[in-house]
Protein backbone atom coordinates (compact mmCIF):
# COMPACT_ATOMS: atom_id res chain seq x y z
CA UNK A 1 0.00 0.00 0.00
CA UNK A 2 1.18 3.57 -0.61
CA UNK A 3 1.00 5.91 1.90
CA UNK A 4 0.55 9.52 2.64
CA UNK A 5 1.96 12.30 4.88
CA UNK A 6 0.00 14.63 6.80
CA UNK A 7 1.37 17.33 8.32
CA UNK A 8 -0.31 20.81 10.62
CA UNK A 9 2.12 22.75 12.32
CA UNK A 10 1.97 24.78 15.34
CA UNK A 11 4.51 27.54 15.28
CA UNK A 12 5.26 29.57 18.38
CA UNK A 13 6.84 32.69 17.57
CA UNK A 14 8.53 34.86 20.68
CA UNK A 15 7.87 38.64 19.60
CA UNK A 16 10.80 41.14 20.74
CA UNK A 17 8.94 43.59 22.27
CA UNK A 18 11.66 45.71 24.88
CA UNK A 19 8.99 44.62 27.63
CA UNK A 20 7.05 41.25 28.92
CA UNK A 21 3.26 40.58 27.87
CA UNK A 22 1.61 42.07 31.12
CA UNK A 23 4.35 43.28 33.02
CA UNK A 24 6.98 46.02 32.37
CA UNK A 25 9.74 43.02 33.15
CA UNK A 26 12.43 43.63 30.09
CA UNK A 27 11.56 40.29 27.47
CA UNK A 28 15.01 40.05 26.27
CA UNK A 29 17.59 37.28 25.95
CA UNK A 30 20.71 36.10 27.53
CA UNK A 31 20.13 37.95 31.41
CA UNK A 32 21.55 35.98 34.04
CA UNK A 33 18.74 33.43 35.32
CA UNK A 34 15.72 34.70 37.09
CA UNK A 35 17.19 38.42 37.38
CA UNK A 36 14.12 39.68 34.29
CA UNK A 37 11.35 38.68 36.91
CA UNK A 38 8.24 40.49 38.92
CA UNK A 39 5.17 39.98 41.18
CA UNK A 40 3.06 39.82 38.18
CA UNK A 41 5.30 37.18 35.61
CA UNK A 42 5.93 34.92 38.72
CA UNK A 43 2.26 34.84 39.64
CA UNK A 44 2.33 36.58 43.03
CA UNK A 45 -1.52 37.00 44.74
CA UNK A 46 -2.50 40.36 44.37
CA UNK A 47 -0.27 41.24 41.01
CA UNK A 48 -2.28 42.51 38.38
CA UNK A 49 -1.41 41.75 34.37
CA UNK A 50 -1.54 45.11 32.21
CA UNK A 51 -1.58 44.33 28.39
CA UNK A 52 1.13 44.95 26.26
CA UNK A 53 0.24 47.41 23.05
CA UNK A 54 3.18 46.24 20.79
CA UNK A 55 2.22 42.80 21.26
CA UNK A 56 -0.96 43.11 20.20
CA UNK A 57 -0.53 45.24 17.38
CA UNK A 58 2.35 42.94 16.16
CA UNK A 59 -0.15 39.83 16.02
CA UNK A 60 -2.29 42.16 14.04
CA UNK A 61 -0.06 42.80 11.71
CA UNK A 62 1.89 39.13 11.45
CA UNK A 63 -2.22 38.22 10.66
CA UNK A 64 -2.88 40.38 7.43
CA UNK A 65 0.52 39.27 6.29
CA UNK A 66 -0.97 35.57 6.62
CA UNK A 67 -4.03 36.86 4.97
CA UNK A 68 -6.44 36.54 8.31
CA UNK A 69 -9.30 37.87 9.46
CA UNK A 70 -8.79 39.73 12.17
CA UNK A 71 -11.66 39.58 14.76
CA UNK A 72 -13.31 42.77 15.65
CA UNK A 73 -13.13 41.30 19.61
CA UNK A 74 -10.19 39.23 20.96
CA UNK A 75 -10.46 37.93 24.57
CA UNK A 76 -8.11 36.45 26.80
CA UNK A 77 -8.79 33.11 28.48
CA UNK A 78 -6.58 31.38 31.36
CA UNK A 79 -5.71 28.28 30.84
CA UNK A 80 -5.04 26.16 33.12
CA UNK A 81 -2.47 23.65 33.88
CA UNK A 82 -0.15 22.46 36.36
CA UNK A 83 3.99 22.54 35.29
CA UNK A 84 6.82 23.79 36.95
CA UNK A 85 7.53 26.57 34.96
CA UNK A 86 4.23 28.53 34.95
CA UNK A 87 4.07 30.31 38.42
CA UNK A 88 0.52 31.19 38.17
CA UNK A 89 -0.39 27.48 36.99
CA UNK A 90 -2.32 28.96 34.42
CA UNK A 91 -0.84 30.38 30.87
CA UNK A 92 -2.93 33.94 29.79
CA UNK A 93 -3.45 32.86 26.22
CA UNK A 94 -6.41 33.52 23.38
CA UNK A 95 -8.74 30.55 23.36
CA UNK A 96 -11.93 30.32 21.25
CA UNK A 97 -11.86 34.38 20.70
CA UNK A 98 -8.26 35.19 19.29
CA UNK A 99 -7.19 38.08 17.43
CA UNK A 100 -6.28 36.35 13.72
CA UNK A 101 -8.14 33.40 11.43
CA UNK A 102 -8.91 31.76 8.04
CA UNK A 103 -5.56 32.94 6.89
CA UNK A 104 -3.55 31.27 3.89
CA UNK A 105 -0.02 30.83 2.71
CA UNK A 106 1.01 30.27 -0.77
CA UNK A 107 4.53 28.01 -0.70
CA UNK A 108 6.67 27.92 -3.79
CA UNK A 109 7.17 24.72 -4.41
CA UNK A 110 9.14 22.75 -7.80
CA UNK A 111 5.51 20.99 -8.38
CA UNK A 112 3.49 24.46 -7.74
CA UNK A 113 2.11 26.56 -5.16
CA UNK A 114 0.92 24.75 -2.35
CA UNK A 115 -1.67 26.60 -0.53
CA UNK A 116 -1.36 26.16 3.44
CA UNK A 117 -4.06 26.97 5.77
CA UNK A 118 -3.97 29.35 8.67
CA UNK A 119 -6.76 28.29 10.99
CA UNK A 120 -5.83 30.86 13.29
CA UNK A 121 -2.68 32.74 15.08
CA UNK A 122 -3.14 34.25 18.73
CA UNK A 123 -1.49 35.91 21.30
CA UNK A 124 -0.03 34.33 24.75
CA UNK A 125 2.31 34.33 27.58
CA UNK A 126 5.10 32.46 27.17
CA UNK A 127 5.99 30.04 30.37
CA UNK A 128 9.33 29.75 31.94
CA UNK A 129 12.21 27.58 30.66
CA UNK A 130 13.40 24.80 32.20
CA UNK A 131 16.62 23.19 32.31
CA UNK A 132 17.40 19.44 32.53
CA UNK A 133 21.08 18.63 33.81
CA UNK A 134 22.53 15.71 32.96
CA UNK A 135 21.98 12.68 30.77
CA UNK A 136 22.97 13.03 27.15
CA UNK A 137 19.89 14.60 25.11
CA UNK A 138 19.14 17.36 27.09
CA UNK A 139 15.38 16.06 27.60
CA UNK A 140 13.97 15.61 31.31
CA UNK A 141 14.45 11.32 30.39
CA UNK A 142 17.77 10.60 32.03
CA UNK A 143 18.43 13.78 33.77
CA UNK A 144 19.46 14.05 37.42
CA UNK A 145 17.90 17.24 37.87
CA UNK A 146 15.86 20.16 36.44
CA UNK A 147 16.27 23.66 37.07
CA UNK A 148 14.13 26.68 36.55
CA UNK A 149 14.60 30.26 34.85
CA UNK A 150 11.75 32.68 35.16
CA UNK A 151 12.99 35.22 32.53
CA UNK A 152 11.38 33.71 29.70
CA UNK A 153 8.12 33.38 31.80
CA UNK A 154 5.35 36.28 30.23
CA UNK A 155 7.25 37.09 27.83
CA UNK A 156 4.71 37.63 24.76
CA UNK A 157 4.19 34.52 22.52
CA UNK A 158 1.90 34.53 19.11
CA UNK A 159 1.22 30.83 18.34
CA UNK A 160 0.14 30.37 14.11
CA UNK A 161 -1.86 27.02 13.92
CA UNK A 162 -1.66 25.62 10.52
CA UNK A 163 -4.25 23.30 8.57
CA UNK A 164 -2.95 19.85 7.75
CA UNK A 165 -2.47 20.87 4.02
CA UNK A 166 1.08 19.77 4.33
CA UNK A 167 1.70 16.09 2.59
CA UNK A 168 6.10 16.01 3.36
CA UNK A 169 8.64 16.81 5.44
CA UNK A 170 9.97 18.97 2.75
CA UNK A 171 6.64 21.08 2.24
CA UNK A 172 6.59 21.71 5.98
CA UNK A 173 10.86 22.94 5.32
CA UNK A 174 10.09 24.89 2.60
CA UNK A 175 6.65 26.58 4.57
CA UNK A 176 8.49 27.17 8.02
CA UNK A 177 11.37 28.92 5.79
CA UNK A 178 9.12 31.38 4.49
CA UNK A 179 7.31 31.99 7.99
CA UNK A 180 10.06 32.15 9.50
CA UNK A 181 11.47 35.29 6.35
CA UNK A 182 7.99 36.77 6.80
CA UNK A 183 8.36 37.04 10.47
CA UNK A 184 11.75 38.96 10.19
CA UNK A 185 10.86 41.16 7.83
CA UNK A 186 8.42 42.38 9.57
CA UNK A 187 10.87 42.95 12.57
CA UNK A 188 8.33 41.48 15.14
CA UNK A 189 10.77 38.76 16.12
CA UNK A 190 14.51 37.35 15.67
CA UNK A 191 12.95 34.23 15.24
CA UNK A 192 15.83 32.30 15.94
CA UNK A 193 15.70 28.71 16.49
CA UNK A 194 18.61 27.99 18.38
CA UNK A 195 17.71 30.53 21.10
CA UNK A 196 13.91 29.29 21.13
CA UNK A 197 12.60 32.46 19.73
CA UNK A 198 10.88 30.21 17.11
CA UNK A 199 9.79 26.83 18.09
CA UNK A 200 7.88 24.26 16.46
CA UNK A 201 5.56 21.33 17.42
CA UNK A 202 4.85 19.18 14.40
CA UNK A 203 0.98 17.28 14.19
CA UNK A 204 1.88 14.01 11.81
CA UNK A 205 -0.62 11.30 10.33
CA UNK A 206 -0.83 9.34 7.55
CA UNK A 207 -3.19 7.71 5.62
CA UNK A 208 -3.36 5.56 2.21
CA UNK A 209 -2.52 7.74 -0.57
CA UNK A 210 -5.76 9.13 -2.50
CA UNK A 211 -7.49 9.16 0.50
CA UNK A 212 -9.29 11.83 1.99
CA UNK A 213 -9.76 10.10 5.87
CA UNK A 214 -8.05 11.97 8.80
CA UNK A 215 -5.96 9.21 10.92
CA UNK A 216 -5.04 9.41 14.71
CA UNK A 217 -2.24 12.28 14.51
CA UNK A 218 1.03 12.28 16.97
CA UNK A 219 2.46 15.87 18.05
CA UNK A 220 6.58 16.47 17.85
CA UNK A 221 7.16 18.58 20.59
CA UNK A 222 9.77 21.67 20.48
CA UNK A 223 11.18 21.21 17.07
CA UNK A 224 13.99 23.97 16.88
CA UNK A 225 15.92 23.52 13.50
CA UNK A 226 14.44 22.92 9.98
CA UNK A 227 16.17 19.77 9.38
CA UNK A 228 15.39 18.33 12.61
CA UNK A 229 11.94 19.01 11.30
CA UNK A 230 12.14 17.22 8.44
CA UNK A 231 13.70 14.39 10.43
CA UNK A 232 11.50 14.20 13.21
CA UNK A 233 8.41 14.14 10.57
CA UNK A 234 9.52 11.55 8.73
CA UNK A 235 10.94 9.08 11.53
CA UNK A 236 6.80 9.79 12.88
CA UNK A 237 5.61 9.23 9.66
CA UNK A 238 7.66 5.99 9.11
CA UNK A 239 6.79 4.56 12.74
CA UNK A 240 2.91 5.24 12.00
CA UNK A 241 3.17 3.43 8.69
CA UNK A 242 4.96 0.65 10.34
CA UNK A 243 2.29 0.45 12.89
CA UNK A 244 -0.80 0.56 10.87
CA UNK A 245 0.77 -1.83 8.63
CA UNK A 246 2.27 -5.03 11.26
CA UNK A 247 -2.20 -4.41 12.37
CA UNK A 248 -1.88 -2.23 15.16
CA UNK A 249 -3.43 0.91 15.97
CA UNK A 250 -1.89 4.37 16.20
CA UNK A 251 -2.53 6.18 19.76
CA UNK A 252 -2.68 10.00 20.02
CA UNK A 253 0.44 10.48 22.02
CA UNK A 254 3.27 13.13 21.87
CA UNK A 255 6.87 12.76 21.31
CA UNK A 256 10.22 14.01 21.79
CA UNK A 257 12.53 13.71 18.52
CA UNK A 258 16.13 12.82 19.49
CA UNK A 259 18.24 14.68 16.51
CA UNK A 260 21.73 12.42 17.44
CA UNK A 261 19.84 9.19 17.68
CA UNK A 262 17.12 10.03 15.10
CA UNK A 263 15.20 8.25 17.59
CA UNK A 264 11.19 9.40 18.85
CA UNK A 265 10.47 9.19 22.45
CA UNK A 266 7.05 9.38 23.68
CA UNK A 267 6.44 11.93 26.12
CA UNK A 268 3.08 11.79 27.61
CA UNK A 269 -0.40 11.23 26.14
CA UNK A 270 -1.83 14.41 24.66
CA UNK A 271 -4.65 16.69 25.77
CA UNK A 272 -7.53 17.96 25.14
CA UNK A 273 -8.51 21.27 25.56
CA UNK A 274 -11.30 20.39 27.41
CA UNK A 275 -8.38 19.00 30.25
CA UNK A 276 -7.17 22.87 30.22
CA UNK A 277 -10.28 24.36 32.01
CA UNK A 278 -10.17 27.67 29.90
CA UNK A 279 -12.22 30.44 31.00
CA UNK A 280 -11.86 34.07 30.47
CA UNK A 281 -9.15 36.03 32.11
CA UNK A 282 -11.45 38.48 34.10
CA UNK A 283 -8.65 40.97 34.77
CA UNK A 284 -7.85 42.08 31.03
CA UNK A 285 -10.50 43.74 29.04
CA UNK A 286 -11.01 42.42 25.23
CA UNK A 287 -8.74 43.51 22.22
CA UNK A 288 -11.21 45.71 19.93
CA UNK A 289 -8.50 47.27 17.87
CA UNK A 290 -9.68 50.23 15.31
CA UNK A 291 -10.12 50.26 11.95
CA UNK A 292 -7.35 52.92 11.29
CA UNK A 293 -4.93 50.78 13.10
CA UNK A 294 -5.39 47.46 10.87
CA UNK A 295 -5.02 49.45 8.17
CA UNK A 296 -2.20 51.32 9.35
CA UNK A 297 -0.69 48.03 9.68
CA UNK A 298 -1.97 46.58 6.71
CA UNK A 299 -0.13 49.67 5.03
CA UNK A 300 3.54 48.35 6.33
CA UNK A 301 3.61 44.99 4.75
CA UNK A 302 6.39 44.55 2.97
CA UNK A 303 6.41 42.22 -0.19
CA UNK A 304 5.68 38.76 1.07
CA UNK A 305 9.14 36.53 0.41
CA UNK A 306 6.70 33.47 -1.53
CA UNK A 307 5.83 36.36 -4.18
CA UNK A 308 9.61 37.44 -4.04
CA UNK A 309 10.63 33.75 -4.74
CA UNK A 310 8.13 33.75 -8.13
CA UNK A 311 9.30 36.63 -9.36
CA UNK A 312 12.61 35.81 -8.93
CA UNK A 313 12.11 32.22 -10.12
CA UNK A 314 11.76 33.66 -13.84
CA UNK A 315 15.58 34.88 -13.54
CA UNK A 316 16.46 32.00 -11.59
CA UNK A 317 15.66 28.54 -11.32
CA UNK A 318 13.14 28.02 -7.80
CA UNK A 319 15.19 26.53 -5.64
CA UNK A 320 17.79 28.78 -6.31
CA UNK A 321 15.24 31.46 -5.86
CA UNK A 322 14.11 30.26 -2.81
CA UNK A 323 17.46 30.09 -1.25
CA UNK A 324 18.26 33.65 -1.50
CA UNK A 325 14.59 34.74 -0.62
CA UNK A 326 14.92 32.66 2.47
CA UNK A 327 18.32 33.29 3.25
CA UNK A 328 17.21 37.18 3.46
CA UNK A 329 20.01 37.88 0.30
CA UNK A 330 17.41 38.93 -3.02
CA UNK A 331 17.57 42.16 -2.62
CA UNK A 332 21.65 42.30 -2.22
CA UNK A 333 21.02 40.12 -4.99
CA UNK A 334 18.64 42.38 -7.06
CA UNK A 335 21.03 45.32 -6.45
CA UNK A 336 24.02 43.76 -7.70
CA UNK A 337 22.74 42.56 -10.99
CA UNK A 338 21.17 45.81 -11.24
CA UNK A 339 24.65 47.26 -11.00
CA UNK A 340 25.88 44.93 -13.95
CA UNK A 341 26.63 41.54 -12.19
CA UNK A 342 25.89 38.11 -14.28
CA UNK A 343 22.78 37.04 -12.88
CA UNK A 344 23.33 33.12 -11.72
CA UNK A 345 27.29 34.14 -10.80
CA UNK A 346 26.00 36.85 -8.60
CA UNK A 347 23.60 34.44 -7.04
CA UNK A 348 26.17 31.78 -6.52
CA UNK A 349 28.97 34.26 -4.93
CA UNK A 350 25.84 35.88 -2.79
CA UNK A 351 24.90 31.94 -1.36
CA UNK A 352 27.79 30.32 -1.20
CA UNK A 353 30.69 32.75 -1.22
CA UNK A 354 29.30 35.41 1.02
CA UNK A 355 27.25 33.57 3.56
CA UNK A 356 30.10 31.33 3.89
CA UNK A 357 32.01 34.20 4.66
CA UNK A 358 30.06 35.29 7.37
CA UNK A 359 29.09 38.61 5.70
CA UNK A 360 25.99 40.16 6.59
CA UNK A 361 24.43 41.21 3.32
CA UNK A 362 22.52 44.42 4.28
CA UNK A 363 26.38 45.62 4.66
CA UNK A 364 27.38 45.36 1.34
CA UNK A 365 28.19 47.81 -1.07
CA UNK A 366 26.42 45.98 -4.14
CA UNK A 367 28.00 48.14 -6.73
CA UNK A 368 31.34 47.13 -5.07
CA UNK A 369 30.19 43.52 -5.06
CA UNK A 370 29.11 43.59 -8.70
CA UNK A 371 33.07 43.97 -9.76
CA UNK A 372 34.04 41.10 -7.65
CA UNK A 373 31.50 38.87 -8.99
CA UNK A 374 32.67 39.97 -12.38
CA UNK A 375 36.48 39.50 -12.02
CA UNK A 376 36.43 36.30 -9.80
CA UNK A 377 37.54 33.88 -12.79
CA UNK A 378 40.61 36.83 -13.63
CA UNK A 379 41.88 37.35 -10.16
CA UNK A 380 43.40 35.02 -7.66
CA UNK A 381 41.53 32.54 -5.77
CA UNK A 382 42.97 34.44 -2.66
CA UNK A 383 42.75 37.72 -3.48
CA UNK A 384 38.83 37.08 -4.17
CA UNK A 385 38.54 35.22 -1.02
CA UNK A 386 40.01 38.00 1.00
CA UNK A 387 37.90 40.71 -0.78
CA UNK A 388 34.41 39.14 0.04
CA UNK A 389 35.89 38.66 3.78
CA UNK A 390 35.61 42.19 3.74
CA UNK A 391 32.84 43.42 1.75
CA UNK A 392 30.65 44.12 4.53
CA UNK A 393 33.23 46.88 5.69
CA UNK A 394 32.70 50.24 5.77
CA UNK A 395 33.86 52.06 2.62
CA UNK A 396 34.65 48.43 1.21
CA UNK A 397 36.70 49.30 -2.26
CA UNK A 398 37.01 46.12 -4.88
CA UNK A 399 39.53 48.08 -6.62
CA UNK A 400 42.81 46.66 -4.73
CA UNK A 401 41.94 43.17 -4.87
CA UNK A 402 41.25 43.89 -8.70
CA UNK A 403 44.64 44.67 -9.27
CA UNK A 404 46.09 41.36 -8.24
CA UNK A 405 45.54 39.30 -11.70
CA UNK A 406 45.76 35.80 -11.65
CA UNK A 407 49.14 33.62 -13.11
CA UNK A 408 47.87 32.54 -16.19
CA UNK A 409 51.41 32.50 -18.18
CA UNK A 410 51.18 28.60 -19.51
CA UNK A 411 55.35 28.99 -19.16
CA UNK A 412 54.66 29.38 -15.59
CA UNK A 413 51.93 26.94 -14.69
CA UNK A 414 53.34 24.26 -16.81
CA UNK A 415 56.06 22.95 -14.41
CA UNK A 416 53.97 23.12 -11.56
CA UNK A 417 51.14 20.93 -13.60
CA UNK A 418 53.95 18.19 -14.49
CA UNK A 419 54.92 18.00 -11.02
CA UNK A 420 51.40 17.59 -9.82
CA UNK A 421 50.40 14.47 -12.51
CA UNK A 422 53.91 13.28 -11.71
CA UNK A 423 53.61 12.85 -7.96
CA UNK A 424 49.56 11.54 -8.41
CA UNK A 425 50.45 8.59 -11.04
CA UNK A 426 47.70 6.54 -9.59
CA UNK A 427 44.98 9.26 -9.97
CA UNK A 428 45.91 9.58 -13.53
CA UNK A 429 45.42 6.24 -14.41
CA UNK A 430 41.76 6.84 -13.09
CA UNK A 431 41.05 9.83 -15.11
CA UNK A 432 42.24 8.24 -18.18
CA UNK A 433 40.48 4.76 -17.21
CA UNK A 434 37.30 7.33 -17.28
CA UNK A 435 37.13 9.10 -13.90
CA UNK A 436 37.07 12.73 -15.05
CA UNK A 437 35.56 13.64 -11.85
CA UNK A 438 39.48 14.08 -10.63
CA UNK A 439 40.27 16.76 -13.12
CA UNK A 440 39.12 18.48 -10.12
CA UNK A 441 41.51 16.99 -8.09
CA UNK A 442 44.53 18.04 -10.23
CA UNK A 443 43.03 21.61 -10.63
CA UNK A 444 43.03 21.98 -6.63
CA UNK A 445 46.54 20.78 -6.26
CA UNK A 446 48.01 23.17 -8.93
CA UNK A 447 46.02 25.84 -7.30
CA UNK A 448 47.57 24.88 -3.73
CA UNK A 449 51.31 24.45 -4.81
CA UNK A 450 50.58 28.55 -6.34
CA UNK A 451 49.30 29.75 -3.62
CA UNK A 452 46.00 30.35 -5.00
CA UNK A 453 47.02 32.94 -7.68
CA UNK A 454 47.06 31.08 -10.85
CA UNK A 455 43.87 31.23 -13.17
CA UNK A 456 41.51 28.60 -12.06
CA UNK A 457 40.25 28.28 -15.51
CA UNK A 458 43.11 28.12 -17.16
CA UNK A 459 44.79 25.76 -15.23
CA UNK A 460 41.58 23.43 -15.68
CA UNK A 461 42.38 24.29 -19.51
CA UNK A 462 46.33 23.27 -19.32
CA UNK A 463 45.51 19.89 -17.08
CA UNK A 464 42.99 18.42 -18.95
CA UNK A 465 45.21 19.14 -22.14
CA UNK A 466 48.05 17.14 -20.72
CA UNK A 467 45.62 14.40 -19.17
CA UNK A 468 44.18 14.14 -22.32
CA UNK A 469 47.92 13.75 -24.43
Amino acid sequence: MSWETVVGLEIHVQLKTRTKMFCRCPAGFGAGENTQTCPVCLGFPGALPVMNRTAVEWTIKLGLALGCAIAPRAVFARKNYFYPDLPKGYQISQYDMPSCTDGRMLVPMPEGELAVGIVRAHLEEDAAKTVHVGGHSGRIGGADYSLVDYNRGGTPLVEIVTAPDIRSAEEAKRFLQLLRQTVVELGISDAEMEKGTLRVDANVSVRPRGSDEMRTRCEIKNLNSFSYIARGIEAEAARQIEVWESGGEVRQETFDFDAGSGRLTPRRAKEEADDYRYFPEPDLVPVEPPAEMIERLRAELPEPPAARIVRLARALELERAAVLVTGGLDRLWEATVAAGADRLAAANVIANNLVGAGVDPGAVDAAELAKLVAARDRIPRQAFDEAIARAGDAGFAAAPYLAREAVSDASELDPLIDAVLAANPGQVAAFRGGKEGLLGFFVGQVMKETGGSANPRVVSDLVRAKLLA
